[in-house]
């Protein structure tokens, strides 16, 4: 053998001698700490350090590297992301009210004093008709004196003195019954017996006997009574935005109260109010309680379980979400004890399930115990490697809230039922039954066909119209459909630019006899009203 070739010979055995010895050991714990030398210790934990894998010389420090002994030490516990329900319990805390719409105030309508009191006390139950007060007031003897007179003198007196003056007698509190008795017995009488208009219970005495009262509206003194019916309550209470992704008008809600332990009144929710409060962020949920034994006392304070969740959603374990600067975190296995921190996009929250919008799939394995503890070490290795963040970016999830436009085909159907509704507009304000009877069919006909071929406009007042568009038997019926259809359709085709494309006209009428104010369209620019038609043909302006 040559000697160049045996030099190459040497060499070769040398490096390769060299690249088999340079062993790198390092933590099994923090793998960023290495060591050259065998039987060195962990500067932070103290652990032997121990053989690396060829591929672990370069550490991403996203990434958290365990032997099992570790893992074991650590205890680190993995469940798996899936699709299921989404439970969510809300516990509201509210108060008991009486239904609003069967709560009345029952004020003075004439000066007077109070000669009796039939009610002294709050809280008395009561029927219909029951009587309430007795008020002494001459207006009352003078008005039904008056009243007499206009009997007594015939054709004296035009009939329309005779009905103003009874209906004043109406007006100041006498009931149709108490009319017809004074108009059999014609004896006038200064008494005035306030009745309650509702079964239910007195709520407020605000009089007592011998006290003057007022007519005035302004005053103190003209408010008598009030009557509630406990029959129904209202459980009110406040909800916050974030509650307001699980709450829904239909949703059952069991209240309970510290009156009644053990019970459990169960409705649906009735309604949820649109407006939120400023001062507080909440809006106004009501649930309509049946209080036949009335167990459920005015303004007692309650509390709500509100069983809320979704059927079939991407699932994480709340246990396994960290947070960092307000984002959440998860730390993935990525199997043979290496785990992968990673930023997620969550939904709601459930009881122990958090919903996933954006940064796992069904299947994936997640840390929900000893995540802490594989969180400090990925920071510890950011901060040794100069990181900013120990977690891998996810894409969020962006809904367009944008309008929707109007491809080729809806837009056509829009602008066939922009039309035809154009020509109905024109009979009707010529007064023309039959015409507006022979158009009919094609514009529902157009309309049927917009809100079949243009999904989106089912959910618009346009669907309302659906069924209600009808073309007699009389111009007024018709006139009054019409109306709510034509603002409707009106409204749509300015929200999609048609009548600029199409050189339609939108008219507005501003005293429509249904809406206050509607619309229509037209194809010429002069105002035919088909609301009034001949009556007021020119009511109206053009809206550009």
């Amino acid at each position: 053998m040559k000697p160049f070739h045996l030099l190459c010979l040497f060499l070769t055995f040398a490096l390769g001698l060299t690249a088999a010895t340079a062993t790198v050991y390092q933590c099994p714990m923090h793998p960023w700490i290495k060591s050259d030398k065998p039987g060195d210790k962990c500067t932070i934990c103290g652990m032997d350090l121990v053989a690396a894998a060829p591929g672990d010389a370069a550490v991403d420090p996203n990434l958290v590297v365990l032997s099992p002994a570790a893992a074991a030490v650590v205890n680190v516990r993995t469940s798996e992301v899936h699709r299921g329900a989404l439970v969510h319990t809300l516990r509201v805390a509210g108060v008991i009210e009486d239904d609003d719409t069967r709560h009345h105030i029952l004020t003075a309508r004439v000066p007077g004093r109070i000669e009796k009191l039939f009610v002294n006390y709050v809280g008395a139950e009561v029927r219909e008709g029951d009587p309430l007060a007795t008020v002494y007031s001459p207006e009352m003897l003078t008005a039904q004196r008056q009243y007499i007179e206009r009997l007594k003198g015939g054709a004296a007196f035009p009939a329309s003195d005779r009905a103003a003056a009874r209906e004043r007698l109406l007006d100041m509190g006498l009931t149709e019954e108490e009319v017809v008795v004074l108009e059999h017995t014609q004896e006038p009488s200064a008494f005035l017996t306030i009745r309650t208009p509702m079964t239910g219970t007195v709520v407020a005495r605000h009089v007592y006997e011998g006290q003057q009262i007022n007519q005035d509206p302004a005053e103190s003194a003209s408010r008598l009574f009030e009557v509630g019916d406990f029959s129904k309550m209202w459980f009110i209470f406040d909800a916050y935005e974030t509650d307001l992704a699980w709450l829904r008008v239909g949703q059952t809600v069991a209240v309970t109260t510290a009156s009644q332990p053990g019970r459990i009144f169960t409705a649906p929710i009735a309604f949820i109010d649109p407006n939120l409060t400023e001062a507080t962020r909440t809006a106004r949920v009501r649930v309509v309680l049946e209080n036949p034994d009335r167990a459920l006392l005015h303004k007692l304070t309650a509390y709500g379980a509100v069983s809320a969740g979704s059927p079939d959603v991407l699932l994480v374990p709340r246990s396994a979400v960290l947070r960092h600067s307000g984002s959440p975190v998860v730390f993935v296995d990525r199997g043979q004890g290496t785990y992968a921190a990673r930023n997620v996009q969550l939904g709601r929250m459930g009881d122990t399930d958090a919903e996933v919008i954006a940064g796992l799939a069904a299947g994936d394995r997640v840390v929900t115990e000893g995540g802490l503890l594989l969180d400090g070490q990925a920071q510890l290795a950011h901060a040794a490697v100069g990181g900013d963040d120990a977690s891998v970016p996810v894409t969020p999830v962006v809904t367009n809230a944008a309008p929707a436009s109007l491809d080729a085909h809806a837009y056509g159907l829009l602008k066939a039922l922009a039309f035809a509704s154009a020509d109905a507009a024109t009979s009707l304000a010529n007064d023309d039954l039959p015409g507006y009877q022979h158009a009919a069919p094609a514009v529902r006909a157009a309309l049927l066909a917009y809100l079949d071929g243009y999904k989106p406009a089912t959910r618009t007042p346009l669907a309302d119209s659906r069924d209600a568009l009808v073309d007699g038997p009389d111009l007024r019926t018709a006139r009054r459909a019409f109306e709510v259809f034509s603002t409707a359709l009106a409204d749509t085709a300015r929200e999609h630019g048609l009548p600029a494309r199409e050189q339609l006209h939108v008219m507005q009428c501003p005293m429509s006899p249904v809406l206050g104010v509607g619309r229509w369209l037209q194809r010429d620019a002069k105002v035919h009203n088909p609301f009034f038609g001949s009556a007021m043909p020119g009511c109206g302006d053009e809206i550009k």
